[in-house]
């Protein structure tokens, strides 16, 4: 069964910015994140508590091939995506994006 999912203009930031850098560096491999974050989230979608706590109520999903993290919050049957975090950035960083 898959979860609601809401996806908020910060996650989508990020993942934009990343989109644009790996594209930089090699045309079509922005197209390739995307398109492992996009894997990353259907498999939130499908198991949100698959992946374990790190904060409170938030958890994060590690994207495929990619150094990147997804943090989101699973609650009363909904995903909320709060991230697309480089996970060589200092991990209070994100903390600081949660509402």
């Amino acid at each position: 069964m898959l979860r609601d999912l809401i996806i908020l203009p910060k996650a989508e930031q990020d993942a934009a910015e990343a989109y644009t850098w790996y594209e930089e560096q090699e045309p079509g491999l922005g197209e390739d994140f995307l398109r492992c974050v996009d894997a990353c989230i259907q498999l939130i979608r499908r198991n949100p508590q698959m992946y374990r706590l790190v904060h409170e109520n938030y958890r994060r999903a590690v994207v495929r091939r990619f150094p990147y993290v997804v943090f989101y919050e699973y609650l009363d049957n909904t995903i909320i995506v709060y991230s697309v975090f480089h996970s060589s950035q200092d991990p209070n960083k994100w903390r600081n994006q949660l509402p």
